[in-house]
């Protein structure tokens, strides 16, 4: 019998699907040979098929930070590569170089207009066009910071504390999905939140040790996580093991929010 876990033939769309945390998401879907739509930034997602050969994706160079735009887009993406099985929705948007005392009003609007709007917008359009088929898995990232407030105590000088309005976006965003759920679930669809806990890139852990050991310290496991840590997680959202889960946050976060 097949695996519940199994993804095999499913149109899987990801946005942000060749960074830290999306490209191995990205490549275990393709792996399991789901038909993906990766969707970043221009040249991203193209770099990421070439360089892994992943043999099932189709890299998509697309803003989905841009509302006024996106719905256009969906609909052409739709017509071409066929309405997705599920959704796994990583692109965000935050500030930056501010504290917040000095963060502009207009800044913090940015944020919201750049990320939550267009993941209603997104998540909207889709849902309407998957509820006559009665099926859709979608999988929102929230974060750490949608739940509890960094501590300023461990961002030394010249580093800034994780903006306000990337957290207050975040925590937005878990709401959102719980609306959605209970929205649409009538009509079969599921949506869930993976709500990530410390992940620097590697950049960061290279250039901030100190730092990076702080944030281990912060988490019950005393350990950041590894990006491929936060795989399993979305297949199972996604799959048909979860299949009566639907306006849940399952953190992926070694600990950090139950302390």
């Amino acid at each position: 019998m097949p695996s519940p876990f199994s993804l095999a033939q499913k149109r899987i769309w990801i946005t942000g699907g060749a960074g830290h945390l999306g490209a191995p998401i990205t490549r275990e879907l393709d792996a399991q040979g789901a038909a993906v739509l990766c969707i970043d930034l221009p040249g991203r997602a193209e770099a990421l098929v070439r360089e892994h050969r992943l043999a099932h994706t189709v890299p998509v160079a697309l803003d989905v930070n841009e509302a006024t735009t996106l719905p256009a887009a969906l609909e052409a993406a739709v017509a071409e590569h066929g309405l997705p099985d599920g959704l796994v929705h990583l692109a965000f948007a935050s500030s930056s170089g501010h504290r917040l005392e000095t963060l502009p009003a207009e800044e913090f609007q940015r944020t919201f207009d750049r990320a939550l709007t267009p993941t209603f917008v997104l998540c909207r359009t889709l849902a309407e066009k998957m509820k006559t088929r009665g099926s859709g898995s979608f999988v929102l990232f929230a974060s750490m910071y949608g739940i509890v407030a960094p501590d300023p105590r461990i961002y030394p000088t010249p580093l800034l504390p994780n903006p306000i309005d990337y957290g207050t976006s975040k925590a937005a965003l878990l709401q959102l999905s719980r609306y959605l759920a209970v929205h649409y679930g009538p009509s079969g669809l599921r949506f869930n939140c993976v709500t990530p806990g410390p992940f620097p890139n590697p950049g960061v852990q290279q250039a901030n040790p100190a730092f990076v050991s702080e944030l281990a310290h912060k988490t019950a496991l005393r350990r950041i996580g590894r990006n491929d840590e936060i795989v399993g997680p979305v297949v199972f959202l996604l799959s048909d093991s979860a299949s009566y889960v639907t306006g849940h946050s399952l953190a992926v976060d070694g600990g950090w929010t139950v302390m």
